[in-house]
């Protein structure tokens, strides 16, 4: 009989995380948006362990994560000019360019493609671990693929103990809402992912842009980036969606409400409720989002009744993750 797995290391010290990355290690680390997974993306072996962590199909490719702009050239041959307006306002951040990769980036980080997902985090400890290793980290969030993603160290830990080998403490992350993914794969830009950058910060720089849509029928071919199945980020408890201002009520003592806004006379008739905002703050929201969530699941209710949100800003990618979770 094989011994349990050891338990993962919970480290506060980012020069021994940025060792064991060089050493091909897994270590999630935090960001702004969600905590990572992070493996050396030049690694083919390392980079194959957190597929195998994450019970992650190969089909789905991982985004790498760089230190600065300087670090681009070793993982994408160019970046076009709308990428370099929208990197010039917002990188640091919340957002993922998908780039022509370089020779260096392994099939696997891709999904086999010819784009890269390139990402510079803004989080501090992000930004100083991947200045210290000195190698771009390849780094899906930090969870067990397609269930809700973590936003501090006890939610990394309760997917993925004893299957990493550690996990850089960080903080719970600020922003709670993976990165939007834009692709510069072609003559004109297109969003792959709805995330952390509102689509309309996006057209303030660069123009109008379309979003790309799920295909139901490709969902076991490769992907052009994460978090386009049809059905992700989804919690063991079903869940049914309201609309924005629609009136819920419980069929059951054991449902749970997901909402967000001043408290409404409904309200009251859920013993299981997770308010995201008291106030129509959609960032608040967002920060709030996955705990949300897993918080609820804990209660191990019959089903999550969830509000949606308004259709602009953030409250776009806060929809777009819940009818992935509902599917």
């Amino acid at each position: 009989m094989l011994p349990p797995p050891l338990p993962t290391r919970i480290l506060d010290n980012i020069e021994d995380a940025a060792a064991r990355l060089k050493q091909g290690e897994l270590v999630a680390f935090p960001t702004e948006t969600v905590y990572g997974l992070g493996a050396n993306a030049l690694d083919p072996l390392a980079v194959a362990r957190v597929f195998e962590a994450k019970q992650r199909p190969s089909f789905d490719p991982l985004i790498v994560h760089v230190a600065d702009l300087q670090c681009i050239s070793e993982v994408a041959r160019e970046l076009p000019d709308p990428g370099q307006k929208l990197a010039d306002k917002f990188w640091p951040g919340p957002m993922t360019l998908v780039l022509p990769r370089t020779h260096k980036i392994p099939d696997l980080v891709t999904s086999g493609l010819p784009g890269v997902g390139v990402r510079i985090p803004q989080h501090p400890i992000a930004r100083k671990l991947l200045a210290t290793a000195a190698i771009p980290v390849a780094a899906p969030s930090a969870n067990p693929f397609g269930g809700v993603s973590p936003t501090t160290v006890q939610h990394v830990a309760d997917g993925l103990n004893g299957s990493i080998d550690a996990i850089l403490d960080g903080g719970p992350c600020t922003i709670g809402l993976e990165s939007t993914v834009i692709s510069l794969m072609y003559d004109d830009p297109v969003v792959l992912r709805l995330g952390g950058l509102s689509i309309e910060e996006i057209e303030q720089v660069i123009g109008p842009v379309p979003i790309a849509q799920s295909n139901p029928e490709r969902e076991d071919a490769a992907q052009a980036a994460p978090g386009m199945l049809s059905r992700h980020y989804a919690p063991k408890t079903p869940i049914v969606l309201h609309e924005v201002h629609s009136q819920i009520e419980p069929s059951s003592a054991q449902d749970a409400l997901l909402t967000w806004g001043a408290p409404a006379e409904d309200d009251e008739q859920f013993e299981i409720l997770v308010r995201l905002s008291g106030t129509d703050d959609l960032a608040e929201c967002a920060a709030n989002f996955f705990a949300g969530l897993r918080s609820l699941d804990a209660h191990d209710p019959r089903v999550i009744i969830a509000r949606r949100f308004p259709d602009h800003g953030l409250g776009r990618a806060l929809n777009d993750r819940l009818n992935r979770a509902a599917n």
